[in-house]
């Protein structure tokens, strides 16, 4: 009885990643992720700056892909935004001191 049990357990160890990588597809969390849609109206301004699903909102701080890789092999660099020394608040006695 017990090799029956560990025979179906390892058949269906096997079977369900194989299962689930032929049948589950490409899926998006966002409509707006697929390129596919980036011309329809729902990924265009305004609709989707309602629901900041636009790809503009979606690919923040990160390589537009619709524009495809950059041309000198090099990757998009980005510049520090320092805040200024008024918006500081002095150091008192420790990380989560909030007086």
């Amino acid at each position: 009885m017990d090799d029956k049990k560990l025979f179906f357990m390892a058949v269906g160890l096997i079977v369900l990643p194989l299962a689930l990588a032929f049948f589950g597809g490409d899926r998006f969390r966002y409509p707006c992720q697929d390129p596919d849609n980036w011309e329809k109206d729902i990924c265009k301004l305004p609709k989707c700056d309602v629901t900041r699903t636009c790809p503009e909102h979606i690919f923040k701080g990160q390589r537009d892909p619709r524009i495809g890789p950059t041309k000198d092999g090099q990757t998009q660099t980005t510049t520090a935004v320092v805040p200024a020394s008024t918006c500081q608040a002095p150091k008192t006695q420790g990380a989560n001191c909030a007086k």
